[in-house]
């Protein structure tokens, strides 16, 4: 893509940086490759022929065919071949300058002359051994999933789960014995003279994966507002992936707010606050995609009162990008989805994202948020749509479990919510159907205390009477 004067101008002011360096016409070829390494290694970005020095002036070049040729061959020189776009002859300031630019999400790890190399500020500098272990494995050029794990054997396996999985798949074609089907799995391999298991069989059907695979586990958390606070309903999450996506199933359906909608018939449908099939997406693709070589932490759950936040180990992988996440397709651990594909859990050619932002889309809702840190990928659903929550009547609705200065118990906060998005009024029935296990007398007497604290008015008699927001 052709750079433009006013772009490069934009450029050349924010000055060196991670993305974006310049030499003069006479810079060697090598000192060329060792910046196209380093930025493939990074995130890509620009390197300019034809400026001088700190203060970036402009110099130019006086032959720009030789100029182009020194890029191209140094990109030749990189290992592997460095492939980008055929570089660009901008004028600038009445100057002939050469752009060349390395696009982010390059699909391997680069050396120069053995040197591997990332930017760091405005320089080049070499990768530690664990980071560069890492980018490896980002860019699929190594595997975690399939090295054998440390220490264990065999009688680590989850043999029953195996055989189940192993006849369930038999129907596809794979068939043979248990041991056969997880080695052409990729969940069992042969090392150091004998059959082992790998990282990603241990975490499919080991008998205790977190003994082998550190923070290979989910924590999950409700918390009353909008923050982290000491208020919360925690679980932490164990076992192999497959039981730690029921588990993680079961605490959002016992967690995730109710509400009561109206249909386009009137008739009422209990509905959760954002749709469990997209909050169930995100704990699948967060599980199968995560990036389990790295220790420091493990899958986060969180549910807060406006949202629902996951936060897993690792960026995204490989050339996928949060602009291209929709359509581009790369996986870091391959074994592991098609494993959970072969289960029901997640199907095998995408990461569901187009089918979340439709959930949402279908309910109203904000649409989901996502956040790449490259150390960390999050996920965020809202439970309101993004008029609702630009709403200052609704934002102030319920702060800290109080109703405009007023306290509120749970149950008083869900009936206030529901006459807020779009109910008029709101019954005893209406609340037990959302507190099936609460008596009652407690539902009458919530109702009650809405009404003595001049919140809610209550309209007709006995068996016919309702409850509607009295007016400020």
């Amino acid at each position: 893509m052709t750079v433009s004067s006013d772009e490069l101008s934009q450029l050349l002011k924010q000055g060196k940086s991670p993305r974006l360096d310049w030499f003069p016409e006479s810079a060697p070829q090598d000192a060329i490759a060792l910046t196209l390494t380093a930025l493939a290694n990074s995130g890509g970005g620009t390197i300019v022929v034809g400026i001088l020095g700190p203060a970036a002036a402009v110099i130019g070049v006086k032959d720009a065919r030789a100029a182009l040729d020194r890029i191209v061959q140094a990109a030749l020189s990189v290992e592997p071949r460095l492939v980008i776009p055929y570089p660009d002859v901008v004028k600038y300031q009445d100057r002939s300058l050469v752009v060349a630019t390395v696009p982010r999400g390059m699909p391997h790890v680069y050396s120069f002359e053995g040197r591997f190399l990332v930017r760091s500020e405005y320089e080049n500098v070499p990768l530690k051994p664990r980071d560069l272990r890492r980018l490896f494995l980002e860019r699929g050029e190594l595997s975690f999933e399939t090295e054998p794990a440390a220490h264990a054997t065999l009688e680590d396996i989850d043999w029953s789960a195996a055989d189940a999985y192993a006849e369930k798949v038999s129907s596809t074609g794979l068939a043979g014995s248990t041991e056969n089907v997880l080695i052409r799995r990729g969940c069992l391999t042969h090392a150091d003279g004998s059959l082992r298991p790998t990282h990603a069989g241990i975490l499919l059907f080991g008998k205790f994966p977190q003994q082998f695979v550190r923070t290979s586990e989910i924590t999950a958390a409700r918390f009353h507002g909008e923050v982290m606070e000491d208020r919360l309903i925690r679980q932490d999450i164990t076992g192999t992936l497959p039981d730690q996506l029921r588990k993680a199933e079961a605490f959002l359906k016992d967690n995730l707010r109710k509400e009561l909608q109206l249909g386009r018939t009137m008739a009422r449908a209990e509905a959760f606050e954002v749709p469990l099939e997209a909050a169930r997406e995100l704990v699948v693709n967060a599980v199968a995609h995560r990036d389990y070589d790295q220790t420091g932490d493990c899958v986060h759950l969180n549910l807060y009162r406006d949202r629902l936040e996951i936060v897993s180990p690792g960026g995204l992988p490989g050339p996928i990008t949060v602009d291209n996440m929709t359509h581009e397709r790369f996986s870091r651990n391959p074994i592991i989805v098609q494993v959970l594909s072969d289960m029901g859990f997640i199907e095998r050619l995408g990461y569901g994202v187009d089918r979340i932002i439709g959930l949402m889309r279908d309910r109203g809702l904000h649409a989901p948020v996502f956040e790449d840190t490259s150390v960390t990928f999050k996920a965020v659903l809202y439970n309101q749509s993004s008029e609702r929550a630009a709403s200052p009547e609704v934002e102030s609705l319920v702060v800290q479990g109080t109703y405009h200065g007023l306290p509120v118990n749970s149950r008083q906060e869900a009936a206030l919510r529901m006459l807020h998005n779009g109910s008029t009024r709101i019954t005893n029935k209406d609340l037990q159907t959302l507190y099936p296990d609460v008596h009652a007398e407690t539902i009458r007497r919530d109702l009650a205390d809405l009404v003595g604290k001049n919140i809610l008015r209550k309209l007709g008699e006995k068996r016919g009477s309702y409850y509607v927001l009295k007016p400020a």
